[in-house]
Order: structure tokens, then sequence, then C-alpha cells
């Protein structure tokens, strides 16, 4: 039999998505503890000098962390957007030292809630995870980066996607699919020209031939892979030599579905995260950040990690 705080943790992040950089230790107590975190350079090092990582590896920005803290305790409006500087995360992936070896630990990947999935996604939510600003903003970077609508031979993959892509209005290609958890969600997406219902946690195998797509997309997704390096391998299988990959997230989640690394940290130490992926997988180009967060500290922030799959891969 569940918990009384298992079960109010699954009525909760059911309902709608919850800020990342922070950890509750009780959620059936109203005080939240929040975890001190220390600088990413410092892990890095430590990672390069054979270091041991935590159990939960925490890599905040200290300083940013506490500003966003202070904000919740007087301004709550303040805190459910972030106030980050798009300096930083943008600078995240320049001239990192990565270490020789993948620095995270199995255990790094797990979830508050390891029930299935399935189960989690079952009924359709027709909703949409971060507001109208940070949309527009993802729709903006799609039409400045997407190939022209209508180019023939043009695939495109939509993953962890569900009834809404954010695609520029009216854009089309010969073949756009998504994957996601929920049927119902994806017969609405009115982009799609066909869908595939995969839990990628079960199984990161893409049902897709070698080198069949130009872009892929993921939307605020990224933190809900357990196996993140499989998944990412396929993505470089599945891609054309040259291809895109788009991962974009925000500061919000189902914080019991999502992995421990990504509800220990921040903004800067996620685009840190979803680099590595690109880097330890091989066969990509050097991963960029940007943040195109519309209206930082009123808004929902938005950032994205890119990178393409090098041609000879």
């Amino acid at each position: 039999m569940k918990s009384k705080m298992a079960i109010l943790g699954l009525q909760l992040q059911q309902r709608f998505p919850v800020l990342t950089g922070f950890s509750c230790s009780c959620l059936s107590s109203a005080t939240i503890h929040v975890r001190p975190v220390s600088s990413v350079s410092s892990k890095l090092k430590k990672w390069n000098n054979g270091g041991r990582l935590p159990r939960r590896l925490v890599v905040g920005l200290g300083v940013s962390f506490w500003a966003q803290y202070m904000n919740m305790a007087g301004n709550s409006k303040s805190f459910m957007a972030s106030a980050r500087q798009k300096s930083t995360v943008e600078q995240a992936l320049q001239n990192v030292e990565w270490p020789e070896q993948f620095p995270f630990k199995d255990e790094d990947f797990q979830r508050f809630d390891e029930s299935s999935d399935s189960l989690f996604y079952e009924a359709p939510r027709f909703v949409t995870h971060i507001d109208d600003a940070a949309i527009a903003a993802l729709t903006k970077y799609y039409s400045e980066v997407f190939p022209p609508s209508n180019t023939p031979g043009v695939s495109i993959l939509d993953m962890c996607s569900s009834w809404v892509s954010h695609f520029p209005k009216g854009y089309k290609q010969e073949r756009i699919v998504g994957m996601g958890m929920n049927e119902e969600e994806l017969k609405r997406n009115p982009v799609l020209s066909e869908y595939v219902v995969q839990d990628l946690n079960l199984n990161p195998m893409l049902p897709f031939e070698d080198n069949s797509f130009d872009v892929i997309t993921n939307v605020v997704s990224v933190d809900y892979l357990t196996k993140p390096l499989d998944v990412f391998k396929e993505m470089r299988r599945v891609l054309k030599p040259g291809g895109l990959a788009i991962m974009s997230f925000s500061n919000r989640c189902f914080w019991t579905k999502a992995i421990s690394i990504w509800t220990s940290t921040g903004d800067t130490d996620h685009a840190l995260i979803v680099g590595s992926y690109f880097h330890y997988t091989g066969g990509f180009e050097p991963p960029q950040a940007v943040d195109i967060s519309p209206n930082p500290g009123r808004s929902d922030p938005m950032y994205i990690v890119y990178s393409r799959k090098l041609p000879t891969a």
C-alpha cells in the first residue's frame, strides 16, 4: 500500500508541473527543505580529478538559486519564472572540460515515483506545460532553424510528443512523426503525419530506419529520460548526417517523474546535463546552449540545447 506522502505526491504532480532546482524532503509539510548547491566548475574539476559523485549530484549556482528562493519568499510570481541571466545558461557549454567517463551514476536517473509511466500518462492531458510567452519563443526559434515548410524529402521526429508540438503556424512537411505516451493526445496533434506510442524508459530503441530524419525535437521532456545515452544513441542513428537535434526545457516538470539529477539542480546545470548526453553519445558536434526566455523574471524561462549529427557518424 502506498504511503500517504506518495499518494499526495501522485495527486499533486498529476495536476500541474512544478519548478525544478530544489527538492522537498516531505510533501506532507508546508516547509520546503532546500538542499545547498555548489558550482558547476568545481564539480567538473572534481570529476576530472577522480572525485566521486554523491547520491544526488547538486551542481547548481548557489547565488542564483538563493536569489530565486528569496523571491519565492517575498513574491511567488517572481519565483514562478527564472531570474537567471541569459549569459549564465548560454555559457554553460562553452569550453567545458569533460571528464573522460560519463560522470553520472544509475542512481542519478532514479525518480521519486518509479511506478509505471504508462499508468501515469494513461489519461490524456490537453494542457500546455509552459506559458504562452515561452511557447511563442520556442515557436519563433523553430521558425528560424527548421527547414522551410513543404521542403521535398524532409522528415521530422517530435519525441515525447503530445497534442501540440509548438511548430510554426501552418508548418508542414511530408513526414512529421510524433512519438509519445498517450494515443489520444497524439491523435489530436494537427502537424503529425503519423505517430508512435512508446515508453522510451522501457524501450529506448526507435522504430525507424537509419538516417531517416532531418530534425529531432523534444519539448520539456528530456528530464524524464532514465536511459538518456541509449536514447541519444538512437537519435544519432536515425538522424541524417548533419541532422539537427533540439532539446528544449524550462524550469517546470512533474517532479516525481523527473530524474534525480534534474530535480536537484538548476537551469544552468540542466544545460550542462543535456550537453553531456550529446558529448558522451559521440557522433555529434559540440553541443550549444541558447537562452530564448522571452521575459526573464516575468514568464517561464525557455532554454535550448542543440547539436548536429556529424557528417561521418
